[in-house]
């Protein structure tokens, strides 16, 4: 039960929310409003979850508020250049987040179950951060993705989506980047998707070291 009250834990819950939940929101103003107040409850945990520090929440803190803030203008004034700054500080949000949630979850102590949310949270951050830099580069390179065998521009969740597919190299092909620079993050991100896994199985393997020959012997 004491799971619960760890604070990677509920941005682990909230980070999945937004991922499971926000695509079968419509995409009325009411719809947007409702996917709003959900990334303000993952903002409310990113910064409960690496506050803790003075420095670590001030810093945090200080790239929530342009995000909300500039998510709310392009709500309101449906205008995609309100949008794109959103992303670009939603991206430094979860950039610092990452850094400082990597490393509570690689100190050379014990592995708890706080920091496998940590470690779980972060993965699906990696998949938000990416989500958002597709959304930029789709607004800077129009075009930069084909979607259903067809160019069109790219929808935030749908680079959600396929930054999900990429990180986890499932790759359904529905999706698939054209221009260089999508082509540039994308090999980034499966990169960094398998260093991840990688990493923090050396880690977990590092925190319970191998029986000596004899041990069974003695119990």
């Amino acid at each position: 039960s004491r799971i619960f009250f760890q604070r990677c834990f509920y941005l682990f819950v909230m980070l999945l929310a937004l991922i499971v939940m926000a695509p079968f929101l419509p995409g009325t103003p009411t719809g947007r409003i409702v996917t709003n107040l959900i990334n303000a409850f993952v903002v409310v945990a990113t910064v409960a979850a690496v506050g803790r520090s003075m420095r670590s929440f001030g810093l945090v803190l200080l790239l929530a508020v342009p995000t909300l803030g500039f998510q709310w203008l392009g709500i309101s004034e449906a205008e995609p250049y309100w949008l794109v700054r959103s992303w670009a500080a939603g991206a430094l949000l979860y950039t610092a987040t990452l850094v400082y949630l990597l490393r509570y979850v690689f100190q050379r102590d014990v592995m708890t179950a706080d920091k496998l949310f940590g470690a779980a949270a972060g993965y699906l951050m990696l998949a938000i951060l990416w989500g958002y830099l597709y959304a930029i580069i789709d607004y800077l390179y129009p075009r930069s993705f084909l979607v259903a065998g067809q160019p069109a521009g790219l929808e935030f969740y749908d680079g959600l989506y396929f930054s999900m597919t990429v990180l986890t190299s499932t790759g359904f092909g529905d999706i698939t980047p054209l221009s260089r620079p999508a082509r540039a993050i994308c090999m980034v991100e499966q990169v960094t998707g398998a260093l991840f896994v990688a990493i923090l199985i050396a880690r977990l393997a590092g925190v319970y070291p191998p029986r000596q020959p004899g041990a069974a012997d003695e119990d």
